[in-house]
């Protein structure tokens, strides 16, 4: 298995859209490299990817934030491993690269939010030491 490395070119993007697609299947490619791309630009979001095989196997986007009920934090914008390759660790390795990067830069708290019908990611969660400690509130305008 390979490292976790950030995706910054946009070919590296690219490659990641397939397996994100499967968390935000309404964003196609150009899109999603669209929206990478600003988000980097703007919100100093970054996307990280692991490889199996070559293959892109798992995807997350998460940025720093300094929030006023938890300090710095990782905020873990979208986790995503692809459908055929679950429960094989890549998860895991995603999620505890994301830890260290949140212990790298001096956040107190790593935080995500998952939607109510991932009841398979909120297990996953659970085993990894994340309980839910609050309700996330939205309306589409």
């Amino acid at each position: 298995m390979s490292d976790v490395r950030l995706a910054t070119s946009d070919a590296e993007i690219r490659r990641c859209a397939g397996v994100m697609r499967q968390l935000r299947p309404a964003i196609g490619a150009d899109e999603f490299l669209t929206r990478a791309k600003r988000q980097q630009a703007e919100e100093k979001w970054r996307l990280a990817y692991l490889e199996e095989g070559g293959e892109v196997v798992a995807v997350s986007g998460f940025r720093i934030l300094d929030c006023m009920a938890t300090g710095k934090t990782l905020y873990v914008d979208d986790l995503v491993t692809a459908e055929d390759r679950r429960s094989k660790g890549h998860g895991e390795k995603m999620l505890g690269w994301i830890e260290q990067k949140a212990r790298e830069e001096g956040c107190a708290v790593l935080r995500l939010d998952s939607g109510t019908h991932r009841t398979g990611a909120h297990k996953f969660y659970f085993r990894m030491g994340m309980p839910i400690v609050s309700f996330h509130f939205m309306k589409t305008l």
